[in-house]
């Protein structure tokens, strides 16, 4: 089990990751290549990725081994801004910290002529890495990059109202149900036992596609406080009071039904295209003419604009059934 120890500053400083990291996403794909997690959401990814390697696999193999500790230097914080950055802050990665990291790697097993020449400084081998990562990045996630965004953008959605409506105290209650939020302490299922102290530092959440079963975290504890989480892959079961919302698409049409879905806690017109699949234009004719109907409001910040529902337009989608109460928070207890 991993416990996430918060203190008030921290709980102030609990946020999420602006978008999905790339790195973060390539990572754990790879675990995905290798094993059967996620079932039959992944076997067509798995079969259309394998199609287009070309022997990247062997050689990330010995870095990001099936099972345990995999090298923290992997995952920059740039990886939030694309592969370009992901991977110039990964060849910058200090040569102190290459020793550390892969010297924890090979504790348990020898390394490979190339991890070794990169743990004793020779910074050719992380070159070489860079553009291996990037061929595999173009393989296994740039094809399906848009997809992951809309997956994990409705992620955020969820957790954003979470946060707005309850605090960060709603936000982490939130979470997936592998992680439970016992104030001031967040348990997480974990391959092995660990306690992170945050010390002040915060926690910056971070949505994945990949991530699965646990969440992940950095091991370093120098490094700033990371949990990388599972997103949800399935819709839900439709329940009864669903029901009547199944015929909102025959009502406005399958792309507005997709649209005012997708909006969940609010979202830009760029991320509302990507969820529902339509183009940027697309996206932004079908909103105006939902917000003509009164289904949503849309207020400008800078040169993007935010689409929220009104409760006409959530009534809607519940299809009619009145809003579930919102329970209040539950103060947390902070040391």
């Amino acid at each position: 089990m991993l416990r996430v120890h918060f203190s008030g500053p921290d709980l102030a400083r609990v946020r999420i990751a602006a978008r999905p990291d790339v790195l973060w996403e390539t990572v754990l794909s790879f675990h995905r290549l290798r094993d059967r997690q996620g079932g039959t959401t992944l076997n067509e990814w798995r079969t259309e990725t394998r199609s287009r390697l070309n022997g990247e696999t062997r050689y990330l193999a010995p870095l990001i081994p099936t099972k345990g500790y995999f090298p923290d230097f992997l995952t920059p914080p740039e990886g939030l801004l694309g592969i370009d950055d992901a991977l110039a802050a990964l060849k910058a990665t200090p040569a102190p910290r290459l020793h550390r990291d892969l010297t924890r790697l090979t504790e348990s097993r020898p390394p490979q002529p190339w991890l070794r020449d990169l743990a004793q400084g020779d910074t050719r081998p992380l070159h070489r890495l860079a553009g291996v990562l990037r061929h595999y990045h173009d393989a296994a996630i740039a094809p399906y990059w848009p997809h992951l965004q809309a997956r994990i953008e409705a992620d955020r959605a969820t957790r954003g109202r979470a946060l707005l409506d309850g605090g960060a105290d709603r936000l982490l209650g939130s979470l997936p149900p592998m992680m439970r939020w016992r104030p001031p302490v967040l348990e997480a299922d974990y391959p092995v036992d660990r306690d992170l102290y945050l010390d002040g530092r915060g926690l910056l959440l971070v949505p994945s596609f990949f991530c699965r079963r646990t969440p992940v975290t950095l091991l370093d504890p120098e490094l700033t406080p990371v949990l990388v989480y599972p997103v949800e892959h399935q819709a839900p079961r439709p329940t009864a009071p669903a029901a009547p919302g199944r015929s909102l698409g025959k009502l406005v049409g399958r792309t507005r039904s997709a649209i005012l879905r997708g909006i969940g806690g609010g979202c830009t017109t760029s991320e509302l295209a990507r969820r529902a699949e339509v183009s940027l234009a697309s996206a932004s004719q079908h909103a105006t003419v939902l917000r003509e109907a009164g289904l949503l409001v849309t207020l400008r910040q800078g040169n993007a604009v935010l689409h929220t529902l009104t409760p006409l337009g959530a009534a809607l989608i519940r299809g009619g059934a009145p809003a579930e109460p919102v329970p209040a928070a539950t103060p947390g207890r902070v040391p």
